[in-house]
Order: structure tokens, then C-alpha cells, then sequence
């Protein structure tokens, strides 16, 4: 019989948390052999992610997992062997207490935000005791041997290279969206939260020497977008130049054509979690948009993985590196950050790959978490 574990996700903001726990799910169902049920109250952004999906459904069968709408009214159900509580969310009253039950103990992970801060090696795995005598643990994706790793599908780097190496693929790809670049074009993803520093940039890459092809996916940023452009009607399927630069705004893609997107990318802006993962694994330079937490408390987690990130660059690249992502993070001058980053365009499209290289040594976050329920049996 299989193990069966139910992933638990409440839609707080954006896509970020239904975006990492659907991955992990089917992940965990194709390449372990799972019964896994997710959890989600809201189907809507579901699928948006899974266009295949019915946002109306009750239960449906997505890629080898139940997906169950959680509603308010808990419905009676039988408990897993595994429960994930992702983010913080907390479980149904009446299913915690159906766990408390259990003749045999079922082990109740509670799946964090992704950081590079110190503190996370040490909190990693840690156990909290409940009232009603379960013990909860904490569970970290990290970038580190202490931490539980990152989401990562074991054919995801295979099908990026072989992707990368078949530039009729590519161009299929790119038509499907409506996007055709013109050769020498620098292409470049932006998906991103609202930010008073876009306008400035945009001014560079209209300035610049070589043009750039800026791809939009629908989203926060627009607003922005349309504020520079003096169009407030700018939307889906629009392509607008001025200077050096294309914008062209795209649909809201899948998970699986996102990735594909950033493969195709010279450069990626990306914002929260999931997408800064995926840009990671795509091995191209990044800009990471980290969500932002009272009292600026984002920038110290932004400051944590620039200082690890940084590692194996020249001093000049990783200080351009790191003014940049400051200038994007805390509204400083984008444009004079842009510029300098430039400069050392060859050594940071490298140090990507390298770093994307080091990363995938590492046990992904999946198959971490199927390792720590067989130690803790």
C-alpha cells in the first residue's frame, strides 16, 4: 500500500504558495510513488497554474494527485500518513484532532518559507509540541547540506539542456506566445510585484546600446508598466517600443511553459519563491522582487542569500550584483545599477550556471522530505 500524504495550502497572496506546493505534490506522487492529496482553498488560482483543472470541482485527479477543495466546512476524512502544513497555514480543528486519534502516529511537518539566514540550519527539522500532545516539526527548503533543499524534478535540468540545445524548439516556443525577436535582441523575462524603480530601468534598456526584448507575463507589474508608457489601457497580446526597447506583454502562462519562458531568457526578473527557484535552475543572471514584510524584515533575508550567492564572483561583479538587486529591493537608482551590471554581463551569466550547477548536486526538497519521514519511522 502506498504511503499517503496530504499537503495542506491556503492561497494567502499571488501564486507563490499554491505554485510551490502543486510542484512538490506531483513531484512527490510521479517520481516516489505517493497517494497524495492537496489541499487548497482556492481553486481558482489553482488553476491558473493547472489550466487542465475545474476551479468548481470538489475532487479532481491533476497529474496523479487528488486535488480537494478545502472549503470552510471541513468535510469528515481519513488522515495521512504524512501532513505538510504549508507556510504556516493552520490545519482544519477537526482534522488535527482526527490526527491526535491516529493508533499509529502520523508525522505533521510544518514546510516553511525558503531563507538563506543562518538561524534556518539550526531550526531545520526541530519539533514543536502541541497542546493535544503531537509534536509538529519544522521543515526548511534552504541552499545549504543543513536545510532541506529545493524543489527540483529529476528530469528538469536534463529537459532545460536539452531545450537550450534545439533553437527550433525554442522559436516554436517563443511563436506560440506571439513572440518572434529580432537577432541580436537581448531577451529578458520581468515578472514582478509593483515597484516605483521599473520606470528607471526601463529608461537604461531604451537607452542602451543593444536592444532588449522585455517579456511581460500578466500580472502586478502592469500597473507600472502602463504608468511609464502613459497607457492605461496596455494589456495582453500589446507590444509597445520606445528607444532600444520591446515590451510585449504575455498571457499568464503554466507552470511548465514558465519554465520554458526563463530557458529562453537572457535574463530574469522573478519575484517570491516559486519563480525565484525556477530562475535558478534556469542558470541564467537573476533579479530576484522578494516579498515584501513589515519594518523592510525581507531585506534581511534578501542580504542573506545575496552574501551566498555572491561566492565566486569577482569583487566588482558581486558588488554590480548586489547594487542591483538593492536598487530593485530598495528603491534606489535601477538605472545606474543596470549599467554597471553590464559591465560584468559574461561573468554573471557564468557564475549562474555554476551556481545552478552546485545546487543540483544537492538532495532536492522532495526527495528530502521522503527521507526524513523514513528516518523518522
Amino acid at each position: 500500500m502506498k504511503t499517503r500524504w496530504d499537503i495542506f495550502c491556503t492561497v494567502v497572496d499571488n501564486y507563490g504558495d499554491i505554485g510551490v506546493t502543486w510542484r512538490l505534490a506531483r513531484q512527490l506522487a510521479a517520481e516516489h510513488d505517493l497517494a497524495v492529496r492537496l489541499w487548497v482553498d482556492d481553486l481558482g488560482a489553482f488553476a491558473r497554474l493547472c489550466p487542465e483543472a475545474d476551479p468548481l470541482a470538489g475532487q479532481q485527479w491533476q497529474e496523479g494527485v487528488l486535488v480537494c477543495h478545502w472549503s470552510p466546512d471541513w468535510p469528515p476524512t481519513d488522515t495521512a500518513d504524512v501532513v505538510i502544513g504549508a507556510f504556516a497555514c493552520a490545519l482544519p480543528d477537526a482534522y488535527v484532532e482526527a490526527l491526535a486519534q491516529r493508533a499509529t502516529p502520523a508525522l505533521w511537518l510544518n514546510l516553511e518559507y525558503l531563507s538563506a539566514e543562518d538561524w534556518v540550519e539550526g531550526c531545520h527539522g526541530l519539533a514543536s509540541p502541541q497542546p493535544n500532545g503531537l509534536r509538529k516539526r519544522f521543515f526548511f527548503p534552504g541552499f545549504t547540506d543543513k536545510t532541506g533543499g529545493l524543489l527540483r524534478e529529476a528530469s528538469l535540468v536534463p529537459r532545460r539542456d536539452a531545450f537550450e540545445a534545439d533553437p527550433a524548439a525554442q522559436a516554436a516556443f517563443l511563436a506560440r506566445l506571439g513572440v518572434h525577436p529580432q537577432p541580436g535582441t537581448r531577451l529578458i523575462s520581468l515578472f514582478a510585484y509593483e515597484n516605483r524603480q521599473l520606470g528607471a530601468w526601463l529608461d537604461a534598456l531604451a537607452d542602451d546600446a543593444q536592444p532588449t526584448h522585455l517579456l511581460v507575463p500578466e500580472g502586478r507589474v502592469l500597473a507600472d508598466l502602463r504608468h511609464w508608457f502613459v497607457e492605461p489601457q496596455l494589456g495582453v497580446g500589446d507590444v509597445r517600443d520606445k528607444g532600444r526597447l520591446r515590451v510585449q506583454v504575455l498571457p499568464f502562462v503554466s507552470q511548465d511553459d514558465y519554465d520554458r519562458l526563463l530557458w529562453c531568457c537572457d535574463f530574469n526578473a522573478v519575484r517570491g519563491e516559486d519563480s525565484f527557484v525556477r530562475a535558478q535552475w534556469a542558470g541564467r543572471p537573476l533579479l530576484w522582487h522578494i516579498y515584501v514584510q513589515e519594518e523592510n524584515a525581507h531585506w534581511e533575508k534578501l542580504e542573506a542569500f545575496l552574501a551566498h550567492y555572491r561566492q565566486g564572483l569577482s569583487e566588482e561583479a558581486g558588488d554590480a550584483l548586489v547594487e542591483l538587486w538593492r536598487a530593485w529591493n530598495m528603491d534606489r537608482d535601477m538605472g545606474a545599477a543596470w549599467r554597471q551590471v553590464l559591465l560584468h554581463w559574461q561573468a554573471l551569466q557564468a557564475h549562474a550556471r555554476h551556481w545552478c550547477t552546485a545546487q543540483a548536486v544537492r538532495p532536492d526538497l522532495a526527495t528530502a522530505l521522503v527521507q526524513f519521514y523514513r528516518n523518522w519511522i
